[in-house]
């Protein structure tokens, strides 16, 4: 089976989800093992106070599981960092401060609004607002080392006013490939994030195209996750991952432990 390497839990603020209920879900899916990698936003859009993890408390409890299922099931404990030009300064050294075994760096606020909300689309066609975001990638890619792999690329086409409807990898393969390249420069890597398909997309996040323009330009980190925010969420559709990424030319996903990739066969 795989392992699911990004889901979230009640120390993010978009999920209530019990710690053991998730790992029990996990369990029940038949993944391999799990990482959790909870949310640290600093300066969320318009709410600062919202998406910050408790660390210390966080750690108490990955501890605490990794204890109980030690013998019976692999938990790692990583997080995602959400990622503004403005806090090159401040989330390398959290991240050094912390025994994470992985992290992912992602885009959730672009120029101060989430493209979650309506009101990022404000004033902007949908191309405009999606080049907009993938231009963001860039400033942080500029800025930010401390990370493994970019989480869901094209996170923003899950919200868009049409979703992924007019969207395509080659409207904006320019700005793409850009990114891919730097990230493949900068020895990092990218996921296949299936919470694309529990959103109605029909693909993950980042596309199948982007998936396969990451391996064609030479990159081979890729970890798997469903970005589950609830137990049945865990392990969403991973039955079609296999295929995906062996149409895309991989022929190993990657776990991070330590912060240092293992390569599993698919």
């Amino acid at each position: 089976m795989l392992w699911d390497t990004h889901m979230h839990t009640h120390f993010s603020t978009d999920s209530d989800a019990d710690t053991y209920e998730m790992i029990r879900s996990s369990i029940k899916a038949g993944v391999d093992g799990i990482c959790f990698t909870d949310h640290l936003d600093i300066g969320y859009d318009t709410s600062p106070e919202k998406f910050m993890l408790d660390i210390p408390a966080y750690f108490k409890e990955m501890q605490a599981v990794q204890t109980e299922f030690q013998n019976e099931f692999p938990v790692c404990a990583g997080i995602e960092i959400g990622l503004q030009p403005y806090l090159k300064d401040v989330l390398p050294g959290i991240i050094k401060e912390h025994p994470f075994d992985f992290v992912i760096g992602s885009s959730h606020v672009v120029h101060g609004q989430d493209p979650y909300y309506p009101e990022y689309y404000t004033g902007k066609t949908e191309d405009e607002a999606y080049r907009e975001y993938f231009e963001s990638i860039l400033e942080n890619l500029a800025v930010f080392d401390c990370f493994d792999v970019y989480g869901h690329i094209d996170y923003v086409v899950r919200y868009g006013p049409n979703q992924n409807r007019y969207y395509s990898y080659d409207k904006f393969a320019d700005v793409l490939d850009e990114i891919l390249r730097v990230l493949i420069e900068k020895g990092k890597g990218i996921e296949i994030n299936t919470g694309g398909f529990r959103y109605g997309l029909g693909h993950p996040n980042p596309a199948e195209c982007v998936l396969r323009r990451y391996r064609e330009m030479g990159g081979e980190i890729i970890t798997i996750g469903a970005d589950a925010h609830k137990p049945s969420d865990v392990a969403y559709d991973f039955s079609k991952v296999p295929d995906l990424l062996k149409q895309a030319g991989f022929k190993y996903y990657t776990v991070f432990r330590n912060r240092k990739p293992e390569f599993y066969k698919l």
